[in-house]
């Protein structure tokens, strides 16, 4: 019989198909093989094609905007939203409206255009994460901006439409609504425990033990009790931080190499799948950070969603987690 679970964050209801329940051979395969090296414009020598860096990891001996750079992040040159101007709110009738104010930038994981992020060493994934943390740090500046979102699109599926390994950040002048709901999941389940749900998700996962991936001395890998979708994952800090600019040192090493192994042993296992994957940090300027737990999601991609699903807003996932977390757990990075 199909099982209903409830996210004890946010109160998402999911649905678990244990009649047809499916394991990692059963998902669709997708080609990413490199078909446009010869014409990128994200790898080294060909910077002119691209916006000004706002910040680059290269040797000091090396000029802006031209190659021996190991890291890169540039101005989006499709920006969803625009640099210029202030953030002005107003009413067309019942309904509100912002100008489209914000920052959307490009970090260009590698040079080497037939590298993927799952093929970087724990020091160039290092390098990436620290672009993350820098540029996090410098966009908070800005009073404008209200929340800065780091994400991955990896695969055409998962929307990605340059082959160059890369990642994008969007400073936003307002809170996103995901977010929003689990800071509300949060301060609500905070008003009624006196703990953070985040922690106590992360005291669950050790007393059951059956979902959880991964660890090291800093973070947490596991599956969550309600997925959205198949094989999802999460990584999590273990000791309770609402900020992802404050990630360096020991920390920052810590996630580097658990990230990898996480990413290395979804492409063996699911046949390297398109996948997303998100930050999920509080607001900056937010005044309850005891309330909240920065973390990453994963998502690959697996299946696609149907009209149920959008009209109901209940997923349902073909693989219980602790099916999934085991297969991963297996899987050899």
């Amino acid at each position: 019989m199909p099982e209903l679970r409830r996210d004890p964050i946010v109160g998402r209801w999911v649905v678990i198909d244990t009649d047809h329940p499916q394991g990692p051979g059963d998902f669709p395969k997708e080609d990413h093989s490199s078909s446009r090296k010869a014409t990128c414009q994200f790898c080294p020598g060909r910077e002119h094609f691209t916006p000004a860096e706002v910040s680059a990891l290269r040797p000091k001996e090396s000029q802006a905007d031209g190659p021996g750079w190991m890291v890169r992040t540039v101005a989006n040159k499709f920006p969803a939203l625009s640099l210029e101007g202030p953030v002005e709110k107003e009413a067309a009738g019942m309904f509100d409206q912002m100008s489209g104010v914000g920052a959307h930038e490009v970090v260009i994981e590698t040079p080497d255009h037939d590298k993927n992020l799952a093929d970087l060493t724990p020091e160039e994934m290092g390098f990436v994460l620290g672009q993350f943390v820098g540029r996090s740090r410098d966009l908070a500046k800005d009073p404008r901006h209200k929340y800065v979102c780091i994400f991955k699109n990896f695969g055409a599926s998962a929307g990605a439409t340059v082959e160059h390994a890369h990642s994008q950040i969007i400073a936003l002048p307002t809170v996103p609504k995901a977010v929003l709901e689990e800071l509300r999941g949060a301060v609500g389940y905070y008003g009624a425990q006196k703990r953070c749900v985040f922690c106590d998700v992360i005291e669950q996962e050790y007393k059951d033990r059956e979902r959880i991936v991964i660890e090291n001395n800093a973070f947490l890998a596991f599956c969550p009790y309600a997925p959205r979708y198949a094989f999802e994952l999460w990584i999590i800090p273990k000791a309770h931080n609402a900020f992802f600019s404050s990630l360096d040192g020991d920390a920052l090493k810590d996630l580097s190499t658990l990230l990898l192994d996480i990413l290395r042993r979804m492409r063996s296992l699911l046949s390297n799948p398109s996948y997303n994957f998100y930050i999920h940090t509080a607001p900056l300027k937010y005044e309850r950070p005891e309330r909240y737990h920065w973390h990453i999601e994963i998502i690959p991609k697996l299946t696609r969603s149907i009209g149920f699903e959008w009209g109901t807003g209940l997923h349902i996932t073909p693989t219980f987690p602790q099916v999934a977390a085991k297969h991963y757990r297996d899987a050899r990075p």
